[in-house]
């Protein structure tokens, strides 16, 4: 029974209003327009927004899950939320994943302030769901040991990455071997850091979250506190639609935030990080990265062999570099 309830209590945020530019060549060629990743079918059938979607109902119940969206994206989310208005939160425009948290958090919070909320990107790839989820549920465990920290899901990395964020772990967290205390957050590394940080055991952050809500807020408040202040003032307007919207006067006066680099760096000492089970996780940040993951999807689909007669091999563009250097 305490199980059931508390999962009565837990609350989702997908974030699903990026706008993807360097993936754009790629999706152009799939769907024939300027669509972000996140609206693309890119592997299985289902675009990448839907399997978030699938991936965030595995903890949650579909009626407590959030999407963070764009206003100029309207005619692609609508096609993959048109049975959940109530629950798309709108932005006027990308403001970067801060206000894309924030605005969800605090209408999470005004709904029920013990809530538990897990955050997930909309726009990334795993090649085995049943790891992901796993790890979601050990971090929802985690959470209830331990409610003034929020817990980071952490990858292994398989290189050095210089675009990913980077979790130094530290101490195992309540006597486990899968979970750390966070020693540092390093956000898109330097090639010898992420050298050093690939010797020493770090963690690729997936940037999937979990956490109570008021712990989110609080380490938010730590770090940003006009920003906070600020969006605890707003009101989202229910449109006719049924969905919300932020409005366009509010964030036209907020600066644009990432929430890696200037919440979660700054306050790692309220950061565990929960590792991942075997699989290969990839952010699709670009095209090769996104060919790259269909090592793992069980088939190519028809857009993989379009994409490679499009490019030269990668000794034909090496060979034109060295020569417009001649």
């Amino acid at each position: 029974m305490r199980i059931s309830s508390e999962r009565t209590q837990r609350w989702g945020i997908v974030l699903a209003g990026g706008d993807g530019v360097r993936l754009r060549p790629l999706t152009r060629l799939i769907c024939g327009d300027d669509r972000p990743k996140q609206f693309c079918a890119l592997y299985g059938g289902m675009t990448l927004l839907e399997q978030a979607r699938r991936r965030a109902q595995q903890s949650i119940p579909a009626g407590q899950i959030l999407f963070s969206l764009a206003h100029a994206h309207e005619e692609f989310y609508l096609r993959d939320l048109a049975d959940c208005p109530s629950q798309r939160i709108v932005q006027p425009r990308n403001r970067g994943t801060a206000a894309a948290i924030l605005s969800s958090l605090l209408l999470i919070a005004r709904k029920d302030p013990n809530a538990t909320v897990a955050v997930f990107p909309s726009d990334h790839h795993y090649s085995d769901e049943n790891v992901i989820a796993e790890a979601v549920e050990n971090a929802f465990a985690l959470s209830r040991r331990e409610p003034d920290s929020v817990i980071l899901v952490g990858a292994r990395p398989h290189g050095s990455e210089l675009e990913y964020g980077w979790i130094e772990v530290g101490q195992p967290a309540l006597d486990r071997r899968d979970s750390f205390r966070v020693r540092g957050f390093h956000e898109k590394p330097s090639l010898p850091l992420a050298r050093l940080l690939l010797e020493q055991g770090s963690l690729w952050n997936t940037f999937v979250m979990v956490g109570k809500v008021l712990a989110f807020l609080e380490m938010t408040c730590s770090a940003m506190p006009g920003v906070l202040r600020a969006f605890q003032q707003y009101q989202p307007v229910r449109a006719s639609n049924q969905e919300l919207r932020i409005p366009d006067s509010f964030y036209a006066g907020i600066p644009s935030a990432d929430f890696s680099r200037q919440v979660l760096s700054l306050e790692t000492q309220r950061l565990i990080v929960q590792q991942l089970g075997p699989v290969t996780w990839s952010d699709l940040g670009d095209c090769e990265r996104a060919l790259a993951a269909l090592s793992h999807c069980g088939g190519e689909p028809e857009w993989a062999t379009s994409w490679r007669a499009m490019k030269p091999p990668a000794s034909a563009m090496h060979h034109a570099s060295l020569a417009a250097l001649a």
